[in-house]
């Protein structure tokens, strides 16, 4: 099953707290569920599980997610009910927030 939280990731994303207050925060990860149709933009990470970002689900709101969470569901599912975007590379928040705006605006 994929790997939800790389080396890689996990040693560029900023910890928790170091992007607060930041005009253009940097988004380090892009998760989703085909399954809820929930996204997840990874903008902080806490080392070891807590991640803080751009929640979009019943609500779209920046909020705290556990990717050991995201991978014990896929575990017991036994297949990826949340998936990392293998082809997102990191980008500022503000560009991913206004794509993926602009692609809901369309589709409505």
């Amino acid at each position: 099953m994929q790997q939800l939280m790389t080396e890689e990731i996990a040693k560029t994303a900023p910890r928790l707290y170091e992007q607060d207050g930041a005009e253009d925060p940097t988004v380090y990860a892009h998760y989703f569920s085909c399954v809820s149709g929930w996204d997840w933009w990874l903008l902080e990470f806490d080392g070891t599980d807590e991640a803080f970002g751009l929640v979009e689900g019943y609500d779209d709101k920046l909020g705290y997610f556990s990717i050991k969470e995201m991978a014990e569901l896929n575990r017991q599912m036994g297949f990826a009910a949340v998936e990392r975007d293998e082809h997102f590379s990191p980008n500022a928040f503000a560009q991913d927030a206004h794509d993926f705006f602009a692609v809901e605006q369309q589709v409505v």
